[in-house]
């Protein structure tokens, strides 16, 4: 009886770290990362935080999937726009190795005057390999 209690305890405390690691602290902590390579222009570090299988569906542009597709686009997204910021709103799990996020984005664009954009966006991230990766990244402006 005692056995199979510890058991039952450790598979809750699994499922109970895997969901704190779910948290909007938890996932603005990776959006900060994110920016800050962004912002870098470090395209590479950017995409090594999606999945290899990863896609995105950017606004008026195709389907981009995969990690040099996904990084090749943010190189070229980095030479048009900067200072972004991404805010968590939202992150419900979806297992314990899923989330959906909801955030908004606003970014600079490197004309002159720079001019300010503000978006929102829905992410799928996924735990792989002890790190939460981006599975799925879709977004649009308001504007």
């Amino acid at each position: 009886m005692i056995r199979v209690a510890a058991l039952v305890l450790c598979v809750c405390l699994i499922f109970a770290g895997s969901a704190v690691a779910q948290t909007a602290a938890t996932i603005q902590k990776l959006n900060d990362k994110w920016a800050d390579a962004f912002n870098r222009g470090d395209a590479a570090a950017v995409a090594a935080m999606y999945a290899d299988n990863a896609y995105l569906l950017p606004p008026g542009h195709d389907i981009v999937h995969g990690g040099n597709a996904i990084e090749a686009f943010w190189k070229a997204a980095a030479q048009q726009v900067g200072n972004a910021k991404l805010v968590t709103l939202d992150v419900l799990p979806l297992g314990p190795r899923a989330a959906r996020e909801i955030g908004t984005v606003t970014l600079e664009t490197k004309s002159q005057p720079p001019q300010q954009i503000v978006g929102k966006y829905a992410v799928v991230w996924r735990k792989a390999g002890g790190r939460w990766l981006l599975a799925t990244d879709i977004w649009n402006m308001n504007k």
